[in-house]
């Protein structure tokens, strides 16, 4: 996993290295944050977002979900085999017990920050495409990041999860429904957002009605018009 991270790193950081050795340190690459219901697709559609992106402008977009997770326990030297414990879905318990019982007494919020300041980072550098974990809040102030928000109805996402998880029709929908109520929790305590407010986002996508190709199709023409300036996207 170490290696594959490390490999796409390179290949993300490589066209940035040209473009500073070509002089164009000052130019700014967008970057795109999804925020997204479970089961409404934000991760599938993430990935076709980054290869038409990568396809449209010739350089590499890189999709962080679960993956920033290892880079803030690197950034910040803390043990990688404990990241699942600090994921989003977990409940604030989970987090303060592990920390006891590793000693590692990191507060929740300092995970936070750290998470922040890494996100921060990767925009900075753009062409990167982030999955929840609050990066719509964290780079609100910052021009060239785009914030999304993937809905879709509970009857199509319970079908998604089902497929996807080979769950039951019962499980599938507490899953769903504890997922999303924990996501919603997550952001409001740690941002003080709600995570349905649309003024969060310049665009609220229904994927049930509009599906995966054409909401990657839709979000890519968006960025697009953000990093030229055509602020319609609003």
């Amino acid at each position: 996993m170490e290696k594959d991270l490390l490999e796409g790193f390179v290949r993300y950081l490589e066209p940035g290295a040209k473009l500073v050795r070509a002089g164009g340190a000052n130019q700014v690459s967008p970057s795109i944050t999804i925020s997204r219901q479970m089961g409404a697709g934000g991760i599938e559609i993430a990935e076709m977002l980054a290869d038409q992106l990568t396809h449209r402008s010739q350089h590499a977009w890189t999709v962080f979900d679960r993956n920033v997770a290892e880079l803030v326990w690197k950034n910040h030297n803390l043990p990688a085999p404990v990241d699942r414990f600090f994921q989003e879905e977990v409940p604030e318990a989970i987090h303060n017990a592990v920390q006891e019982l590793l000693g590692l007494r990191t507060p929740g919020s300092h995970m936070v920050e750290h998470t922040a300041v890494t996100v921060l980072r990767l925009a900075c550098l753009g062409n990167v495409i982030f999955i929840g974990r609050g990066a719509n809040v964290i780079t609100a102030n910052q021009k060239s990041v785009l914030h999304v928000r993937l809905m879709a109805p509970f009857a199509k996402r319970v079908r998604q999860i089902e497929e996807h998880l080979r769950l039951g029709t019962q499980e599938a929908v507490e899953l769903i429904s504890a997922t999303d109520d924990t996501r919603r929790r997550y952001i409001k305590h740690y941002f003080r957002v709600e995570i349905d407010d649309p003024i969060n986002y310049h665009l609220i996508i229904n994927t049930g009605l509009m599906g995966y190709d054409e909401a990657a199709r839709v979000i890519a023409d968006a960025a697009t018009n953000l990093q030229y300036g055509r602020r319609s996207v609003t």
